[in-house]
């Protein structure tokens, strides 16, 4: 019997017939139970269900591995599609194995990883999979509950079609491998079927249309170790759980970065903030997320003195660094990411305000500006805001502004806070009157007093002096006032309201 076990456990393990293997091997894709073996450390995989499906014809763990190991000897779950078996499609076993393995997670609260590589369900089996109480449908309804509580972070490699595609995009990152992975709720031809639309699944849905059109992508990655990488990166910044504080590392000195030479006087000059953030953290700590999408809002995490932190700043490289409807958007989630997983929030402000104009009030702005304010409002980590250059109108807002109830606001020597610049206030209170002067030297020396005017009302040491800033402090010193005030609200309360949840305008 001991020697019959031996040869189905060996069948099971080996996955689908050698040309699945083949064919994936050419696209440049890892068997499932290798790409498990990559990421986690060796000999800490713990499968269970290997057997599941196994007196069924070609059904090898019926399509998904799954078990539990530890990552940098941290624990974690783990799910794995095997695409050798029917192209990891889900059955009614693989379906129950998922659900059972976030259970485990969110019960022994420990983070679940996703490898995802499936061409979604087995129709011929809908019955059995789909409607249920533990069908498909349990397996999103497990991922809502344990968001925020576990760390999810999943890895894409292959498609995750039709409904199998929530299971991306209800984790807190997802890393996609580019021209294998692809996330879509239709197919190209039930696209066309549906629609007369001819498309192909690497336009509607493949890794760098997700990673710099939609969002739903978080990191655009070129080999599949890349991906696996991504996942431990990740999670290294990351508690276990939403009870405990995230890991500590011994703190390093930042990157040889000029802070002050490194901002341009003028507003109309950009500067990348991604190398300002390089000059405050801990040298090779950044880990910026979603790099390629709504560039114009840098977001990350990084250590400062060791302790991780969250990172959100305009970057005036891209579009000036004025918010949009998708910046608003990362913005929101990255901020309710840190906020559930207890990580600390610098936010880095050169932001002229949100966008205006007829094609973004169509899009939603003002709804997609009021989910980013709430965010920074409800989050009640410690949260810190530098004013590097400027922060105009609702921009300060949205960047943890004083009224938001920031730990500190803290200021450049020639920062800026107002409602909006200088050249757009005088015109806007001053326009007729400037089109009445008709001698142009006239105009020059009547435009330039009313802005001079302005810059001394928004003075940034008339604002030190009325308290609506903390300090104001030289950019050489910004880090170490940064560590020490980061260290001095480590045990603040975390109340926010007395209530259920709110209502989010999303």
């Amino acid at each position: 019997m001991s020697a019959e076990l031996e040869q189905v456990r060996k069948r099971v393990e080996a996955g689908g017939v050698e040309r699945y293997h083949a064919a994936n091997a050419a696209k440049g894709k890892l068997f499932a139970r290798e790409r498990i073996r990559l990421l986690t450390d060796e000999g800490s995989f713990v499968e269970d269900g290997l057997y599941a499906n196994s007196l069924a014809e070609g059904l090898p763990a019926d399509g998904v591995i799954t078990g539990n190991a530890t990552i940098d000897g941290r624990p974690v779950c783990v799910m794995a599609n095997d695409s050798t078996v029917k192209a990891g499609s889900w059955g009614a076993r693989t379906v129950e194995k998922i659900i059972r393995i976030i259970e485990r997670a969110y019960a022994n609260g420990v983070p679940m990883v996703y490898l995802v590589d499936s061409a979604g369900a087995r129709i011929t089996d809908q019955v059995d999979l789909f409607p249920g109480r533990r069908g498909a449908g349990k397996i999103f309804h497990n991922q809502v509950r344990a968001s925020g509580s576990i760390p999810q972070v999943c890895a894409l490699f292959g498609p995750s079609a039709a409904g199998g595609a929530y299971i991306p995009a209800f984790c807190d990152v997802v890393a996609m491998v580019e021209g294998n992975a692809s996330m879509y709720l239709g197919s190209d031809r039930m696209v066309e079927m549906v629609t007369g639309e001819k498309t192909t699944l690497e336009a509607m849905g493949g890794a760098r249309v997700h990673c710099t059109e939609s969002g739903v992508g978080h990191f655009l990655c070129k080999t599949e170790q890349d991906a696996l990488d991504v996942v431990r990166r990740y999670l290294s910044y990351l508690p276990t759980n939403f009870q405990e504080k995230p890991p500590s590392e011994e703190g390093a000195e930042p990157a040889n970065v000029d802070l002050e030479a490194l901002v341009p006087a003028s507003e109309r000059q950009a500067f990348d903030m991604r190398r300002y953030v390089k000059g405050i953290v801990d040298e090779g700590s950044f880990f910026e997320i979603q790099a390629l999408w709504a560039k114009e809002l840098t977001i990350g995490f990084a250590r400062l003195g060791g302790e991780v932190i969250g990172v959100v700043g305009n970057n005036s490289m891209f579009k000036g660094g004025v918010l949009f409807v998708d910046s608003a958007d990362k913005a929101s989630r990255f901020v309710q990411l840190c906020d559930a997983f207890n990580v600390p929030l610098l936010f880095l402000s050169d932001v002229p305000g949100f966008m205006v104009g007829t094609a973004v009030e169509k899009q939603g702005i003002i709804r997609h500006g009021a989910k980013m304010i709430t965010a920074i409002s409800e989050a009640t980590v410690p949260k810190i805001c530098v004013v590097v250059r400027k922060a105009y109108g609702a921009g300060l807002y949205a960047m943890a502004g004083p009224g938001f109830e920031p730990d500190a606001t803290i200021a450049l020597p020639t920062a800026k806070i107002a409602v909006m610049g200088a050249d757009a206030a005088v015109n806007a209170v001053y326009a007729n009157k400037i089109a009445a002067i008709e001698d142009e030297t006239e105009r020059a020396e009547f435009v330039a007093t009313k802005r001079a005017e302005y810059e001394r009302d928004i003075d940034i040491m008339r604002l030190a002096s009325e308290l609506v800033i903390d300090a104001i402090v030289p950019p050489a010193d910004l880090r170490a006032e940064l560590i020490r005030r980061f260290a001095a609200a480590v045990g603040k309360e975390r109340f926010f309201s007395r209530r259920r949840h709110g209502v989010t305008p999303v």
